[in-house]
Parts: structure tokens; C-alpha cells; sequence
């Protein structure tokens, strides 16, 4: 990977926006002893201003206690004056992500990176009649309220090897796209190759097919929660011999149990080595992992395979990632942040590593896409687009739901679209128990030819029919920039994060807090996503899917997910028995009947991840909203309306 923007990743890293550094590895740029005092004089004060950014020694125990929201802005900017310099991030999204304040929609459940905006979309639906009205056989539709595709999506039928090795046809279309993806991620042409995917799962098991697990027996995953992308790697390389290992996470603060992995890292035994798939950052939890474990791994043999979906928007350009240069890489991208999740993952593969991976003859490479010029009969999919995608719609949203279907098109089994209070959501193997809005999907922003062009027309010149590829949401990540980015999530979350731990129950011994937060607290270097679970006066878990589904009705979006691989030392053996639980899962048995049964551990919670657009107002409205299971009457009402709606009991 190259750094066209090297001179501001290294004052990035002089902010502390690049990942931690590895502990119990010594940092080379803070060998001086007042510089490391200095660094942590740093850290110390800025828990102290996140402290006093709410009201310090205060703890509020009922919703309405709650300072206003002017107040505590006022307060938040009292303790984070270099807020106030991240003010274009607001623009942004005043002047071109306008829904989000129309329909008063937070948005925490969205990974990955947004291409194009909601102000570009709206521009390219407003010439959608003229267009429509040339062509006799088009039905009459409002299409300002439809989601016109920019471009189709097609899977190829191609060997992986034949791909990287030949590159097959590229239109003009999918080589500007595959440029700008490069350039954002800061990856050089020279260096990898890059392969369309129809989502991360996608991306992820078709690694697996082709990497040599006989030869290089082990696959090593770096990931402290359920990740059904992973999984799906898993599976299939289970079936090609692979020897499954997982690294371990320290009870309580979940960062990597060091000595546990290394240990793995630099077996000498060559058979003990193999792929290891890392995320720098956990997306639950926000526990940041340091690059240089990248680096251990390569250089003990290990090939590494870097998850980059859940990183920030210019993560991709700090100085140790541009330093370090995994041999496999995998990424993904959504449309329009706050309204259209659907879109594709990419690929990318070191071009001096690609001749590791062997063909397998039972790997079909399902899941390679092309990009393809929208046509005007694909904004009205036919049946076998419909058959394709499962849904959960009436027949009044079908069309607008089909519309959304054929702007990605991704027909099979991979994806699961669905419409529910009338808001689009996506559900992909890559993530459907985690259930993330855009967790590994994207789309590109096209300027179309004259859309009062004949249809005709149009189809014979599609490959000629884009003048220009504007990702305005790219775009905006690069006008920024990573100080800018990472300066304003740290200010955000960690004051989420303190105000969560502010809450406690009224009337009880010592002050009950209402939430645990799993992972890291205050911290200076943790990243943007919290993980947490909301207890009531009784000291009984909420249901973390309740809490979603409540956050849903109060139009605020959460995650929800599985905490494994959870290491407990002896001094908390007796708090694991109380915190771990039996996870349960369900398979067909005979004559088509589902069996429940419970396998592994782990613990469920809730999870909120902030992205480049998320501002204060949604940080105080989480709050607010969390500070409503202080009211006992609440908890118990809500409870027994999940019950009834559900017909099932929550256990707690």
C-alpha cells in the first residue's frame, strides 16, 4: 500500500488517531522516557475532560432527571474544545444527508463505507419521470419515492485464479469504479488486484476455497463476537482439512490474551502455520488490535488476510497500515448512509501472493460480480428477481422493495432483503445475527447519459453512456480527512460511554448501574462502537433483542450480537458462571421439525457503532433513550407486550 497522504497520517499518529500499539512491544517512536510520560499525561487529562464533560459526581437515576440537551452540548464542548473544529462533518450532513434530521433516524448499526449521498440520489430521482415518460411500456409510478439503480450487479461464471491471473473483460464502468475504491482504500494497483464480490460472505468463503489449507494447515481468526461472515469461512475450510483456531480475549477489558496468541503466532512447526484473518478492531466492542501483529505473522510464515469492513473512513491511511501490507484484504461498501444498505464487498489479493492459492475441485467461486450500466427495464424486476430475495413486505411496498432488489441485484441465497415499518433493511450470512444495516454492502454513484435519451439508445451505448463517476460520499471521507474523523468519534463515544455508566437505578444498595459496558470504558484509544447490556432494579438482564427492538420504536437503530472467546482468569472464575451463557441454535430435524439445541458460550449484547455522519444530537437521544429502563413500570409493560407480540417468553 502506498500513502499519497503520508504527511498527514504521520500527524495523525502524533494525534493518536493510528491503532494502538502492541502491548508488551516496544514503540519506536516513544523510546524517550518524557515523551512516554508525556503521552500518558495526555491520556490522563483527556479522561479527566470526558469526566467532567457530564456533569462530574452526578449519577441520575430516573429519564427525567436528565440535563436538556442544550446543556449538555454546552457542557460537551466545555470539555472537547477541538469539537467545534469538526464542524464540516455537520455541514455535510445538513447539506447532503438531510433525511437523517427530516425523519429524526440515528443510525448505529451501520459498517463500512457509503459512496454516494442522499442529496445525489434525490437529484437523479427528480429526472426519473421524463425518463420514464418516453417509454410506452413503463408503468406509471411516482419514482421520487423509489431508489433508481445506479448500476446493475451480475455474477460471473469464473474460476478465482482465471480472474486475478487474466482479469477478464472490464467496461469502462467497472475500471473507474475499481480506481476510485483503490485509491480511497490507499491500496496501490501495482501492488494488488482487486475482484468484485456480491457481499463479505461472499468475500470470505471464497478465500477459503482456494487458499492451500493442505499445505498450510491452520486458520487463525482474530474476532471477540460471532461474526457469520467468518463462519462461512470456517465452514468451508473445515472441508478443505483446515485446522480452525481462535484467538482469546482478557476478561473484563477483552483486548487479545497476548502470551495465548503468540504462542500461536510462532509455533516453529511449518504445518502450524497458515491464515490468519485480522480485524484490527473489534465492530462490537471497539477493543482496537495493533498492526503489528500483521507484521509478527508474516514474518513467522503466517499469510495475512485483514478484515477491513469495520474500519473508519480513512483508517486505511495511517502510517503503521501504510506501512504493513497484508496479502489479502477484504472490504465493503453501502449506498447511502441512513437509507440504502444494499451493495457489494471487494476483494483484494497481493499480487505477489496470489500464486499460493490452488484451485479446488470442489470450490465453484460462487459470489464473483461484474458491474453492469443500469438498464430502464431493470428498475421493474421480473419474478425471478422476486424469487431470488426473501421478503417480509405487503403487497403495497412490493414495488418499492423490488426496485431496491434490482439496484444490487443480488440474486441467491447470500443476501436477505426485507422491508419492515416500512424502512429498508438488509440481512446478509456475512452478519444476520449481529443485524447490521450495510454491514458489508455498497453501492457507486453513476451520472447517467441524458435521462431523456431513448431507452433503445441507451442500451446500445451503456458501455459509452457514463461520462462521469462521482462517490460523493468517498468524497466527503477525503475532504475530512482521518484527524478530522477520528478527533470527532473519540469525543463522541467516549461521552456516550460515560453518560451510559451515569445511569443507575433509584432506591437500591450502593446505586445499581443500569448498564455494563463489555471492553474498554473512557479510553483515548478505543474506537467508535460500544457494546453493553441494560439491567433492571432487580439486577436481571433486559433482552439485548428487546432493547433493539424498543431502540427500533423510538427510531433509533442498534445492533445486537454474541461476545465469545472470552478468556477468564482464576481471580474471575466465579463471575464467568454468571456472565457466559449457552448459546442456542437450531437445525431441521425429521419430517421438517426444528431442534433447539445449545452449543459454545458467550455473552449477548447490545452494540452501538458511530460512523462519519453521527453527531451529539444522537449520542443524547441513545442516552435519553437507555435512561427509560430506569422506570421499572416501563421495564415490565415492555416485557409483557415482547411476550404477547412474540408469543414466546424472554429469559433473563
Amino acid at each position: 500500500m502506498y500513502s499519497p497522504c503520508i504527511r498527514e497520517a504521520s500527524e495523525a499518529c502524533f494525534h493518536g488517531c493510528c491503532l494502538a500499539s502492541l502491548p508488551r512491544f516496544p514503540d519506536p517512536h516513544a523510546t524517550d522516557q518524557k515523551q512516554l510520560s508525556s503521552v500518558a499525561l495526555s491520556r490522563y487529562n483527556f479522561a479527566i475532560a470526558t469526566v467532567a464533560s457530564l456533569f462530574p459526581n452526578t449519577q441520575f437515576t430516573n429519564h427525567e432527571s436528565l440535563p436538556p440537551f442544550d446543556e449538555s452540548f454546552s457542557k460537551f464542548n466545555e470539555a472537547y474544545p477541538q469539537y467545534s473544529n469538526t464542524e464540516r462533518a455537520d455541514q455535510v450532513r445538513a447539506q447532503e444527508y438531510y433525511h437523517l434530521s427530516m425523519s429524526n433516524h440515528v443510525c448505529l448499526d451501520y459498517i463500512g463505507h457509503g459512496l454516494f449521498s442522499y442529496s445525489q440520489q434525490q437529484n437523479h430521482h427528480m429526472a426519473a419521470p421524463a425518463a420514464t415518460s418516453s417509454s410506452s411500456s413503463a408503468p406509471s409510478l411516482h419514482f421520487s419515492s423509489l431508489e433508481l439503480p445506479f448500476f446493475e450487479i451480475s455474477y460471473k461464471s469464473v474460476n478465482l485464479n482465471s480472474q486475478l491471473l487474466y482479469g477478464g473483460e472490464e467496461s469502462e464502468l467497472e475500471t473507474k469504479i475499481r480506481k476510485r475504491i483503490m485509491g480511497f482504500m490507499n491500496i496501490s494497483e501495482a501492488d494488488y488486484s482487486m475482484v468484485f464480490t456480491a457481499n463479505q460472505s461472499s468475500a470470505f468463503k471464497l478465500l477459503a476455497d482456494f487458499y492451500p489449507f493442505q499445505s498450510n494447515q491452520n486458520l487463525l481468526t482474530v474476532y471477540d463476537y460471532e461474526n457469520e461472515a467468518v463462519g462461512a469461512m470456517i465452514c468451508a475450510s473445515k472441508k478443505r482439512g483446515a485446522r480452525v483456531l481462535s484467538a482469546e480475549f482478557s476478561w473484563p477489558d477483552l483486548r487479545i490474551h497476548s502470551e495465548k496468541l503468540k504462542k500461536i503466532v510462532l509455533s516453529k512447526r511449518k504445518r502450524k502455520r497458515g491464515l490468519i484473518v485480522f480485524p484490527l478492531q473489534s465492530r462490537m466492542t471497539g477493543v482496537r488490535y495493533s498492526y503489528l501483529w500483521m507484521s509478527m505473522a508474516q514474518e513467522n510464515g503466517w499469510h495475512v488476510l485483514l478484515d477491513a469492513c469495520a474500519l473508519g473512513p480513512k483508517d486505511m491511511e495511517t502510517l503503521g497500515l501504510s506501512l504493513f501490507r497484508p496479502d489479502f484484504l477484504i472490504c465493503s461498501f453501502f449506498k447511502v448512509f441512513g437509507k440504502n444498505p444494499s451493495g457489494f464487498a471487494c476483494l483484494f489479493v497481493k499480487k505477489s501472493s496470489a500464486s499460493i492459492l490452488k484451485d479446488s475441485t470442489t470450490a465453484i467461486s460462487m459470489g464473483i460480480v461484474s458491474l453492469l450500466p443500469a438498464t430502464r427495464s431493470s428498475q421493474f424486476p421480473d419474478d425471478s428477481v422476486s424469487s431470488d430475495i426473501e421478503t417480509e413486505q405487503t403487497s403495497k411496498l412490493k414495488l418499492h422493495k423490488d426496485d431496491l432488489a434490482a439496484a444490487s441485484s443480488l440474486s441467491g441465497p447470500l443476501p436477505v432483503q426485507r422491508i419492515s415499518n416500512e424502512t429498508f433493511e438488509s440481512h446478509e450470512i456475512s452478519d444476520v445475527s449481529f443485524r447490521q444495516k450495510g454491514l458489508s454492502c455498497s453501492e457507486i454513484v453513476e451520472l447517467e447519459m441524458p435521462l431523456d435519451i431513448p431507452q433503445s439508445l441507451n442500451k446500445d451505448n451503456s458501455a459509452h453512456g457514463y461520462s462521469e463517476i462521482e462517490c460523493r460520499g468517498l468524497d466527503h471521507a477525503d475532504s475530512l480527512g482521518l484527524i478530522l474523523i477520528s478527533l470527532r468519534a473519540r469525543f463522541l463515544i467516549n461521552w456516550l460511554v460515560n453518560a451510559l455508566m451515569s445511569l443507575r437505578h433509584p432506591h437500591s444498595d450502593n446505586g445499581l448501574p443500569l448498564i455494563r459496558i463489555y471492553g474498554p470504558t473512557i479510553s483515548f484509544d478505543r474506537g467508535p462502537a460500544v457494546a453493553f447490556n441494560v439491567f433492571d432494579w432487580k439486577g436481571e438482564k433486559v433482552e439485548p433483542t428487546l432493547v433493539q427492538k424498543l431502540a427500533d420504536r423510538s427510531n433509533i437503530s442498534l445492533s445486537h450480537g454474541l461476545l465469545q472467546h472470552i478468556w477468564f482468569s482464576d481471580k474471575y472464575e466465579e463471575e464467568k458462571e454468571k456472565i457466559l451463557e449457552l448459546k442456542t441454535s437450531e437445525v431441521e430435524g425429521t419430517l421438517g421439525n426444528k431442534k433447539r439445541y445449545k452449543s459454545g458460550s458467550g455473552i449477548p449484547v447490545v452494540s452501538a457503532a458511530l460512523g462519519l455522519l453521527t453527531n451529539f444530537e444522537d449520542m443524547y437521544k441513545i442516552w435519553a433513550f437507555v435512561s427509560r429502563f430506569l422506570d421499572a413500570d416501563f421495564v415490565e409493560k415492555e416485557r409483557w407486550r415482547y411476550v404477547a407480540l412474540n408469543q414466546k417468553t424472554v429469559e433473563v
